[in-house]
């Protein structure tokens, strides 16, 4: 698949989602080339803004299978893995796999659920199998995680452990939509008459894969790496940071900035495509120091400084 395929594969999808997804075409584009780039999403955001309507939405459009776990304090780590029963016609015990085994898995709430539930994702998050009475079992590629969590209410939740945090290649917000687009989702459902949308398959999990590999021929060249490492490593160096992004952050944000570039049809990154995507592919990724909350600095406006006072490579 060439570049210009994969924007104009990535133009058809997003397009589709957007008959569902209204006002948020930015988002969605971020949430696209974290498809691309191979790597799991966390929404922070408010109910109610379609979070979990995102990851419907593409798992139809892409043609693969999807599950929902709502997560919650009762939910055990079989739940989502699934466990052994016995078949008492043969005799034996048999696998039933749980949700983990769809290609988009969405987590809804992730944070409500017990640590030791959320860490039975973890080892499907990175190595992409699952260990079920000491047999591993691969999982279906692609592999996705969706996770999604509220970012005011704590009660009843436990934080993601920093290990788990860190396997999402991007957290994004959804926000609310402006005037016209809420009027616009209002109109669209009064004439629709049902709650459903109806989307149709744009491509399938082959095609999808063989985007993702045309995506490492992208060029990013040598000064934009090192630009990259530096916007990382000054996070670690930070005073307003207890602890910094890791070389995990660094990879990740290679690896976005080139699906980035293959969306926008080009075979080659800039800078601006790392300026982009610095803060929900590090943000995440932070600790701040803890006296900070006075100052209500968030991790955000440590990227943002971070970029605004790093010197941008030039490239020819």
């Amino acid at each position: 698949m060439k570049i210009l395929q994969i924007k104009e594969l990535s133009d058809r999808i997003i397009t589709e989602v957007e008959r569902a997804i209204i006002g948020k075409r930015n988002a969605l584009r971020l949430v696209m080339t974290g498809i691309f780039s191979g790597g799991h999403i966390l929404f922070e955001d408010f109910p109610g803004l379609a979070k979990t309507l995102v990851a419907k939405s593409f798992a139809q459009v892409l043609g693969l299978s999807f599950r929902r776990i709502q997560f919650t304090p009762d939910l055990l780590p079989s739940d989502i893995t699934g466990t052994h029963i016995f078949d008492r016609n043969n005799g034996t015990f048999t696998l039933r796999p749980g949700p983990i085994f769809a290609n988009i898995v969405l987590a809804d709430e992730i944070n409500r659920a017990t640590p030791k539930t959320q860490s039975a994702l973890l080892e499907a998050m990175q190595e992409f199998q699952v260990t079920l009475e000491g047999e591993s079992r691969l999982l279906s590629l692609p592999f996705i995680v969706i996770a999604t969590q509220n970012p005011i209410e704590y009660e009843g939740t436990f934080p993601l452990p920093e290990a788990q945090i860190d396997r999402f290649i991007l957290r994004l917000e959804m926000g609310y939509p402006d005037m016209d687009s809420e009027i616009e989702i209002l109109s669209r459902r009064h004439i629709r008459k049902e709650d459903e949308v109806e989307l149709s398959v744009v491509t399938n999990k082959e095609q999808l894969l063989e985007a993702r590999q045309a995506v490492e021929s992208v060029f990013i060249d040598p000064d934009i790496e090192r630009y990259i490492v530096q916007l990382v490593q000054r996070t670690r160096s930070d005073a307003n940071v207890y602890v910094g992004a890791s070389p995990r952050g660094a990879l990740a944000l290679l690896k976005l900035t080139r699906a980035l570039a293959a969306i926008e049809g080009r075979d080659y990154v800039l800078p601006d495509d790392v300026k982009e995507l610095a803060v929900p592919a590090l943000a995440h990724r932070l600790i701040l120091s803890p006296d900070l909350w006075a100052k209500k600095l968030t991790a955000t406006d440590v990227i943002e400084t971070i970029i605004r006072t790093t010197a941008v490579p030039k490239i020819s």
